[in-house]
């Protein structure tokens, strides 16, 4: 499986320019904890940088700075790790424990946005990965019962 397959396609993005309050009023009615920040470039968006709830916390409201005074452009992360939709869900996993990042925008081979990619999907496919699993286990004595029978106790 990868990142294209896996990733979340309903992002919720924002501008350099977009305010704090702004910013944070938009995770607030769209249930994110962070907004991919973009730019328009040769016709489509490319992303350029990450806010996420945290950044909001630690460099406005613990620093008591205006949230309308600032902009998204003034606190956002833009060392951005970026994933092709085509990179293995493995290879970005391990990217991310490597930046020690949580979400990654997911771009296509033109670095259009196309998605985002959290730990959180990630930790899914892997429980559904094991669950599949155990039901393995559960087959095989399924299988055997119905080959040689009900054990003798």
């Amino acid at each position: 499986m990868n990142a294209g397959e896996r990733c979340n396609r309903h992002v919720v993005t924002a501008t350099r320019e977009t305010t704090i309050s702004g910013a944070a009023q938009l995770m607030r009615d769209k249930h994110v904890g962070s907004l991919i920040v973009v730019e328009n470039r040769d016709n489509h968006l490319e992303p350029v940088g990450i806010l996420t709830d945290r950044d909001i916390v630690i460099e406005v409201l613990a620093e008591n700075v205006d949230p309308d005074a600032v902009t998204v452009g003034d606190v956002m992360t833009t060392a951005v790790l970026k994933v092709c939709e085509h990179d293995s869900i493995f290879e970005v996993a391990q990217r991310m424990r490597a930046r020690g990042v949580r979400r990654v925008p997911v771009v296509s081979n033109q670095c259009e946005l196309v998605g985002v990619l959290a730990q959180d999907d990630i930790l899914a496919l892997l429980g559904e990965e094991l669950s599949l699993l155990v039901k393995v286990s559960t087959r095989e004595v399924e299988q055997e019962i119905k080959k040689r029978g009900r054990p003798v106790a």
